[in-house]
């Protein structure tokens, strides 16, 4: 038994190394020597798509989480199909949904023309322009640790099956966060960037018509939009103020107005959950320091360092040779 004990002792110190190991080489200075107008270029592309669209802000939000739960935050989002890639952007919870890669495009040719050469790996760029996305609408800034490199690889298979289904009740939510290395905390903080975009229909259609924890009067405004049948692609906001980061998100749950089965399941299935929300609900500053912190823990899922994976000449394939 002893012998047992100090084998799981070796193994979770292993882990913590390795995991010590990985953060380390992620720095939020990476770029100041060999790119030093990286992040500036990477803000001003995206702050001129957000003003062109204020959904844009959400889309890339999304490609980074999309990103790093499947194999890590390595870009593998990006890539198309091809003989050798089963493209992610074919999985069902991307397809005909994920979007932005039209910009992630403008941001990749804008970040080399101004490093001279391809030195930002498409993965920190997802990184970044989440970061901006969040703050030209109404966020606080964080610090994004860089370093990342990216996949030659996708996986459309883990996609369909990481990514957490938004009709998931609680138990699910903590599970799929969990096997991220996400606890409770990080799962309430980072579904409150719900707070910026919108939903299809399809994905919200069984909670506005069958279920019971949601508000009579809200249920109806969104069935005036989205039909018992068809228009499962016609779009709803996920809040009053869609195009604004704030906490309005939070405040929805309280009064059981979320938009998806897994909004509500914060709010109504555990008391920790629906004690987070409520206390985001009413302290802005919490909620933005929070999720700030979360996004960063996020963006630390396994990534490529060093001298694995490359950076991508174009985001969208891998390079040749």
């Amino acid at each position: 038994m002893a012998a047992f004990l100090r084998l799981c002792a070796l193994v979770i110190l292993v882990f913590s190394l390795v995991a010590t190991s990985i953060s380390a080489d992620l720095n939020a200075n990476y770029y100041k020597k060999t790119c030093p107008k990286a992040l500036s270029t990477i803000k001003t592309v995206v702050e001129k798509a957000v003003a062109k669209e204020k959904r844009m802000g959400a889309s890339l939000l999304r490609l980074h989480f999309h990103d790093c739960f499947v194999n890590g935050c390595d870009a593998s989002v990006l890539l198309d199909d091809s003989s050798s890639i089963d493209s992610e952007k074919n999985a069902f919870p991307n397809i005909n949904s994920a979007r932005g890669f039209n910009v992630v495009d403008e941001i990749k040719s804008a970040v080399d023309k101004a490093c001279g050469r391809p030195v930002v790996s498409c993965a920190d760029i997802l990184a970044v322009a989440a970061r901006d996305s969040v703050v030209a609408l109404g966020g606080k800034s964080w610090n994004v640790r860089l370093g990342r490199r990216d996949s030659r690889t996708a996986n459309r298979t883990r996609a369909n099956t990481n990514l957490p289904s938004p009709f998931l009740d609680l138990p699910g939510l903590l599970t799929s966060f969990k096997n991220h290395g996400l606890n409770e905390k990080d799962l309430v903080a980072l579904s409150g960037g719900h707070t910026i975009g919108f939903s299809q229909c399809g994905n919200f259609k069984n909670r506005i018509y069958n279920e019971s924890t949601i508000d009579p009067n809200f249920a109806r405004t969104r069935q005036a939009t989205c039909p018992r049948t068809g228009g499962d692609t016609r779009l709803a906001p996920f809040d009053a103020t869609g195009n604004k980061f704030d906490t309005d998100y939070f405040k929805e749950l309280v009064k059981r107005r979320g938009l998806l089965h897994s909004d509500q399941a914060l709010f109504v299935n555990g008391a920790s959950t629906k004690d987070l929300v409520k206390k985001y609900s009413g302290d802005r500053a919490l909620f933005f320091a929070d999720f700030g912190k979360s996004m960063i823990k996020m963006g630390n899922i396994t990534p490529l360092t060093g001298k694995n994976g490359e950076i991508r000449k174009n985001c969208r394939k891998v390079n040749s040779g």
